[in-house]
């Protein structure tokens, strides 16, 4: 039996950088093992520990001069003349050349030069994940540029956009192009088939200098209101050719790139950059359209089915990277409550606040469980695209991801304001920025309301149940160690009910199935993870019977699927008391402490 060596000592940290994340949270290498298929993970987790020590180091302190120095816009030149020019502080080219030059969506779509082949978008999602303790809105760029050429690998067959997509996948910075998915219409919103933006043959065009044949040569004329990346080279944009359906079905996608390829700006005006909350390190603003130059992409009539492709990826990455956040902010918490003394004693030691790290802990490895788990689904359907398990499962898994957790980390860097007292207020101390940035991660790629619809048709559509119930029975099946049997009935039996729940949805009518429908995600959310957990806790006992992860499995199943009408006040069960340096410094744990 081989037992962890003994508990992380926090307190000798100053605070939240200078330091490892990788090495910090054993949880993420634990996930990831678990996740990735064998002979990736070991290749990639000498490489995550590294991109650890960097984003921890170098890339955390540039973001936190990049949130005093946000890119700036410049539409025009002296002479008046289009520019569309975007400036970045120094810090933040640094940060663009550490992460892309690591190879984090190079390696996905192109072998590493130590492999045969290239490993999968899960590695790329891990490292985003990463990433996103250090600077959600670095992250941004990040993944629609793996986002963009996800898309442009899989519908552009014939091969015209190929210098785009290795520009998108360059393994070094310098031969970099950026991404971007200009999407919103300010009359739109989440309404896509709204889009106005027309898309017109251009006259007489002559084929592209890039290659790209005249008759996928088009002018859009329109307008985008939310543009993240706004100089993206590699853009993606969604407009209506003339004569085409009303709706999604009339949408096509084209390449609106920043520049053409004679190098002038192409005929689009960036007219402002937004002034916003947080993410102040990605540049987000209105673009106008006026016979802008843009490239068809594939059928004419699938815009919309190839958009959903980096739509998807979109709100994969951005549930990973709201693990990052709920990550940082505990860290920071974890610190602070082993330095801070207050009455004589550090904080840490006070009941209280052991409670608090704990739920905070257990809730930052549910959110990395089920993230993970809808990451390495979407890896799976993009490995093979006739595994129609693969595509159900994350067809249920990825709106239900980006959901919950998005939620997850706002509560989470709120608390750890909370933790910091004054200070955590205060624009120097980093808790004020991951607020402020985690506060758009319900929005981007869908709010709430809109996800839970797609779970719907998730359901109806594409019969995600069928691959989604069996799914939490076999993680259960694989329980059986003593410590955890009344934690597996209880889940167990509320797996029955949201079986129940899925078929009195599916038997309703539309407005009492949308009425329930936020309900519903969150109780899938809930059955899944509890049953993930408690999973990752038998394969821990059996590994090396450390109950550590089953005393996570039972604080969650407590909290969040067995909580009584006393609010578990009448029970005498502290288990973050008992437990408190196993869960939050990961120490180990005897099987008896989680039985008793």
């Amino acid at each position: 039996m081989t037992l962890n060596t003994g508990p992380i000592d926090y307190g000798a940290l100053g605070d939240g950088r200078g330091c490892n994340y990788w090495r910090l949270e054993p949880a993420l290498a634990r996930e990831a093992r678990r996740v990735y298929p064998e002979d990736e993970y070991e290749w990639a987790a000498p490489r995550l520990g590294g991109f650890g020590a960097t984003v921890g180091n170098a890339i955390a302190a540039n973001s936190d001069v990049v949130d005093e120095h946000g890119p700036e816009l410049r539409t025009y030149d002296r002479r008046g003349n289009l520019a569309n020019d975007v400036d970045y502080h120094p810090a933040q080219i640094e940060n663009e050349r550490l992460s892309y030059d690591s190879g984090l969506i190079a390696d996905a779509f192109d072998a590493p030069p130590d492999r045969e082949d290239p490993v999968g978008l899960l590695h790329t999602l891990t490292m985003q994940q990463i990433l996103c303790y250090a600077d959600v809105g670095l992250a941004c760029p990040v993944s629609m540029t793996a986002g963009a050429a996800l898309v442009l690998r899989n519908h552009d067959h014939d091969g015209h956009y190929d210098h785009y997509l290795d520009g998108l996948t360059a393994r070094s910075h310098d031969d970099l192009i950026q991404g971007a998915m200009f999407l919103t219409e300010e009359q739109g919103g989440s309404d896509v088939g709204a889009t106005e933006t027309v898309a017109r043959p251009a006259d007489d065009a002559a084929p592209a200098d890039n290659g790209v044949p005249a008759d996928r040569v088009y002018e859009l004329t329109g307008e985008k209101w939310f543009c993240s990346n706004i100089d993206g080279q590699g853009t993606l944009a969604l407009a209506r050719r003339p004569d085409a359906p009303d709706g999604t079905n009339g949408l096509s996608l084209f390449v609106v790139p920043h520049e053409l390829p004679d190098g002038r700006p192409n005929h689009q005006r960036y007219r402002r950059l937004k002034d916003k909350l947080g993410t102040v390190s990605v540049p987000t603003g209105e673009v106008e359209f006026e016979d802008t130059v843009g490239y068809l992409v594939g059928d004419p009539e699938r815009g919309f089915e190839y958009m959903t492709t980096m739509l998807n990826y979109e709100r994969v990455t951005n549930a990973t990277g709201a693990v990052g956040v709920v990550g940082r902010a505990l860290l920071e918490s974890k610190i602070h409550a082993a330095n801070r003394e207050a009455f004589g004693n550090p904080i840490a030691e006070y009941p209280l606040m052991r409670r608090d790290l704990v739920d905070m802990q257990v809730d930052f490895e549910a959110a990395l469980a089920f993230s993970m788990e809808a990451a390495r689904h979407f890896d799976r359907y993009e490995r093979d695209h006739d595994d129609t398990e693969a595509f159900r499962l994350l067809r249920a898994l990825v709106p239900v991801a980006k959901h919950r957790t998005g939620r997850m980390a706002i509560d989470a860097a709120s608390y750890a304001m909370e933790i910091q007292g004054g200070n955590g207020y205060v624009s120097e101390f980093v808790t004020n920025r991951l607020l402020r940035d985690a506060q758009v991660l319900p929005i981007w790629e869908g709010t709430s309301n809109i996800l839970s619809l797609d779970l719907l048709r998730a359901f109806e559509v594409e019969d995600a149940h069928e691959a989604l119930l069996p799914l939490v029975d076999d993680y259960l099946d694989e329980v059986s160690h003593p410590a955890l049997a009344d934690v597996e009935a209880t889940v167990r039996d509320r797996h029955e009910t949201l079986q129940a729940a899925l078929l009195t949805v599916a038997s309703a009518d539309d407005a009492y199935a949308q009425h329930e429908a936020k309900e519903l995600a969150d109780l899938l959310f809930d059955v899944v993870t509890a049953a993930i957990l408690l999973a990752k806790a038998q394969r821990r006992l059996d590994e090396d019977g450390d109950a550590r992860e089953a005393a996570v499995a039972a604080w969650f199943v407590e909290t969040t699927l067995a909580p009584g009408d006393d609010r578990g006040i009448l029970d005498g069960d502290a288990l973050p008391l008992e437990c408190f340096d196993a869960v939050v410094r990961y120490d180990s744990l005897d099987p008896a402490v989680v039985a008793d």
